[in-house]
């Protein structure tokens, strides 16, 4: 699965790319590619394919969370998930799901992510990816089952 994650704050990312390490080595099927503002994903987002973007709400070139979420919607076709420490998170991601967008439906709050137990456990980082995807049309790995949303 091969993952954006829109992430302004340094050490967030910093943990992200320690947790991507201890996956990769683990052999876990996780790509993390990280970019740390809305004009870095978009450039992302131009020339690589996603299964997946993470995105923060609090970017420092983007104000408005609703037009953040249509801003990375409009450009392709992959699941958005929000991990966001803004207060106005779950509005916006409920104003997407009625739009149409395909986002998962709940905001996660960014102070509550186990960073920690994705860094010590990598089959729990490519988990928490999994969760964020749309029960149907995902091909499990080989080997592996299917999982729900």
């Amino acid at each position: 699965m091969k993952v954006l994650w829109v992430e302004d704050h340094e050490p967030v990312r910093d943990m992200l790319a320690i947790a991507a390490d201890k996956a990769a080595r683990a052999r876990v099927q996780v790509d993390l590619v990280m970019a740390p503002t809305l004009m870095a994903a978009e450039m992302r987002l131009r020339l690589e394919r996603f299964d997946l973007v993470v995105l923060d709400l609090g970017l420092p070139d983007s104000m408005d969370a609703d037009m953040t979420i249509a801003r990375v919607a409009n450009m392709g076709k992959y699941r958005i998930a929000v991990v966001s420490s803004m207060e106005n998170c779950d509005q916006a991601v409920a104003s997407a799901v009625r739009c149409g967008a395909n986002i998962h439906p709940q905001a996660v709050f960014k102070a509550n992510l186990p960073f920690n137990r994705f860094i010590q456990r990598p089959e729990s980082f490519e988990d928490f990816f999994m969760e964020l995807m749309p029960a149907a049309g995902i091909a499990a790995p080989a080997g592996r089952p299917a999982r729900a949303a």
